[in-house]
């Protein structure tokens, strides 16, 4: 199998990486190589994360480049359309319809942009929004917004909902994983 390149994007405390946690385990167990490797900008601050994980055969590196993102799962809008170009052809963003003004917005140095989801369609993206913090509340915490998106993604893996679940098990804490499970059905059903 070739290498299949995911790029998890947010803002730092969105949790993206539990939820690189959660798919570098169910990969690992399905039995790929599996390479994951966070890039922090200030995630303490709000800034900009990124988490890669890279799967398949065999992987050598942890860092995608440009134009090599099978898949970019974005906790907030914006984010989405920074990374585009790291989007392969064909490839697919999964987001959350969330607007973080950055700082420039919110200093009024800049306007957060418009129809964010149209443009990056009108480059030929294949994007999914959805309201994951409308639908992580109704899990029962807006901090499973992150376990919203990887419901939504598992659409696009041929694996079974039974081993997202048991790798959710293994890395959620026990009080945390009845809620988490509910906004994994309620992201892959939405």
């Amino acid at each position: 199998m070739d290498t299949k390149n995911v790029m998890i994007v947010g803002v730092g405390g969105q949790g993206s990486l539990l939820a690189s946690k959660l798919l570098g385990r169910l990969l690992l167990d399905a039995g790929y190589d599996v390479k994951v490797s966070e890039v922090h900008g200030m995630s303490q601050r709000g800034g900009s994360v990124v988490t890669y994980v890279r799967y398949g055969d065999k992987v050598y590196s942890p860092v995608i480049d440009e134009g090599q993102a099978d898949y970019i799962v974005s906790f907030e809008l914006l984010e989405a359309a920074r990374w585009l170009s790291y989007l392969k052809e064909g490839g697919q963003i999964v987001t959350n319809i969330q607007q973080i003004d950055p700082m420039p917005v919110i200093t009024g140095a800049a306007q957060y942009p418009e129809n964010l989801v149209e443009k990056m369609q009108a480059t030929g993206a294949k994007v999914d929004a959805i309201d994951c913090v409308k639908l992580a509340q109704e899990a029962g915490s807006v901090k499973a917004v992150n376990i919203v998106l990887m419901g939504r993604l598992s659409h696009y893996f041929d694996m079974p909902e039974e081993a997202w679940i048991k790798a959710m098990e293994a890395i959620v804490p026990a009080k945390f994983l009845e809620m988490n499970k509910k906004a994994f059905e309620l992201g892959k059903n939405a």
